[in-house]
């Protein structure tokens, strides 16, 4: 039969007592490079074995993954472009739209970093501008496993045009990719790099969470509430604002459930127009 390419089997969820470090140590290693190997023959299993292992141990998790990448990128070609594509042709099988993501894929952490670390500067791809590369490999890399920690660098340094490509993005079938508009744009992402113009100032990701606030995907409507949750951290009342234009149009339960969401820490804060707002949209308030 011919190979297939798979990755590693990985717990559903975080395990107590055990660290995600885990999920990137030698059998991931190895089981990269066979399949990076099955994708570009004249890869050096063997050495980049060696690289990947060597100081890898003090490691984190996303530690783990920007070394790995830079081992990558010492064994595929010179070109950004033609790594991207031996890395793309090594993949598994896409995740089904409705699948959300357990641990397993964290072992394609290191792609989401080499695609961050260098998708961005011409230099790396033999002077030409490797941005729509990078976008592709951002794309197949989220029916995966998620880009939402990789596409960030490029928000932050080329924000209009990352911007012009979530948006086309929004209408994507693939429930993941248009997660990724959400949860890679979000100010304050858990573990990835804070976004500090859009903590200044969220309108330009604004116009995203409105496309997205009544996705057919849960998955997708819980990144909206999440995002939303983000930008009242340091913007309440443009987010207050927000939820009770979205509650004075015509409204499903799906995304009254967004609003609740997504105002549920001020609510806990006792901010009343918070708890006013979550009230419109169908929370319970305790008897006293």
């Amino acid at each position: 039969m011919p190979y297939q390419p798979h990755i590693p089997p990985a717990p559903r969820a975080i395990q107590k007592g055990v660290s995600l470090s885990t999920l990137l140590d030698v059998e991931a290693i190895d089981c990269l490079a066979q399949n990076v190997r099955f994708a570009y023959r004249a890869f050096d299993l063997n050495g980049f074995r060696d690289v990947a292992l060597r100081g890898l141990e003090p490691h984190k998790i996303m530690e783990r993954g920007r070394h790995i990448a830079c081992a990558l990128r010492e064994f595929l070609p010179t070109s950004y472009a033609e790594g991207l594509e031996i890395l793309i042709g090594s993949m598994a099988d896409e995740l089904s739209s409705d699948e959300e993501f357990g641990m397993g894929p964290f072992f394609y952490l290191p792609y989401g970093f080499y695609i961050a670390d260098y998708g961005l500067d011409p230099q790396f791809n033999d002077g030409r501008d490797p941005f729509e590369d990078s976008m592709n490999g951002l794309h197949e890399l989220t029916r995966r496993f998620t880009a939402e920690f990789a596409i960030r660098p490029f928000l932050i340094n080329q924000q209009e045009r990352t911007l012009a490509q979530i948006h086309q993005w929004t209408t994507d079938t693939n429930s993941h990719v248009r997660r990724l508009c959400s949860e890679g744009s979000r100010p304050k992402l858990p573990w990835g790099t804070r976004l500090v113009s859009f903590i200044r100032d969220p309108t330009p990701v604004i116009p995203i969470l409105e496309k997205l606030k009544d996705d057919s995907s849960l998955y997708v409507r819980r990144s909206v509430a999440n995002h939303l949750g983000d930008i009242a951290k340091d913007h309440p009342d443009q987010v207050f604002d927000i939820c009770q234009s979205w509650l004075h149009q015509p409204v499903s339960e799906e995304r009254k459930w967004v609003v609740r969401h997504a105002l549920r820490h001020p609510a806990k804060k006792g901010i009343k127009r918070a708890l006013q707002l979550r009230g419109m949209a169908g929370a319970r308030t305790k008897s006293h």
